[in-house]
């Protein structure tokens, strides 16, 4: 196993992928990985500063320190979505693709088999696979969703870099088998969030916790397989209704 080198990690996945069929899923990873590709250039990220693995209906991406994260969150925020409605808007209902997406940070190693290991990364999956962001899209119209780690709110987010709005995320608590963690939710609250302190104004640890639902998060550890995968891709997505998505 390499030794455990520190990344930013930057995962997406596609909201009911495995209701599709084996044709629509392949169309779906191509548009995933267009989306994914387009929003990495316009954040000025090379293919050499970046890792990827490939988990079906979720990509994800071990990305080199020295690449700018605030470039990064203001074109997930920018470039990601209006990416994904320029296509979602040319596909049928049946065809259109919606994203969760989690930006976090830390270290990861790779061992022989090719996998990625580390708790830093437990941890962002934990986020991607979380009630709390499957919730606020299920919730919203939009296409896709963003969630940061505490480290990349409180390093980046609530300095308020050019284009981004720290006051546009609230502080959400997911319940882990490592026990409770947090992060930050991008758009308004919705029923199932947990909403606490004004994002700008302190550091999560010191926001109050009052009226606090925290969402509880089950579910087994899932391995990685790391590489990196290259190679024009293009998918096809139909939108659930509204009470189907999850």
């Amino acid at each position: 196993m390499t030794d455990p080198v520190y990344r930013t990690i930057l995962l997406f996945d596609i909201e009911q992928y495995g209701s599709r069929d084996d044709v629509e899923q392949a169309f779906l990873r191509r548009v995933l990985y267009d989306v994914v590709d387009a929003t990495l250039l316009a954040a000025g990220i090379d293919e050499t500063a970046r890792l990827r693995a490939d988990r079906g209906d979720s990509v994800m991406e071990l990305i080199d320190t020295q690449a700018s994260v605030p470039a990064l969150v203001k074109t997930l925020l920018t470039e990601t979505p209006a990416r994904l409605h320029s296509k979602n808007r040319l596909f049928a209902s049946s065809a259109q693709m919606r994203l969760r997406i989690v930006l976090s940070s830390g270290y990861v190693a790779v061992d022989e088999l090719d996998g990625w290991v580390g708790s830093d990364l437990n941890h962002a999956v934990r986020l991607l696979n979380s009630d709390p962001l499957r919730d606020a899209l299920k919730q919203r119209d939009d296409d896709c969703v963003l969630c940061v780690s505490d480290g990349i709110y409180q390093g980046v987010v609530r300095h308020g870099p050019l284009g981004v709005r720290p006051n546009d995320f609230h502080r959400i608590t997911v319940e882990t088998k490592e026990g409770p963690t947090v992060a930050w939710l991008h758009g308004e609250p919705g029923s199932a969030d947990v909403s606490e302190a004004a994002p700008g104004s302190a550091p999560a640890s010191d926001a109050p916790t009052t009226q606090r639902n925290d969402t509880q998060v089950a579910g087994d550890q899932y391995g990685q397989t790391g590489g990196t995968h290259h190679g024009d891709l293009n998918f096809d997505f139909t939108r659930p209704g509204r009470d189907e998505r999850r």
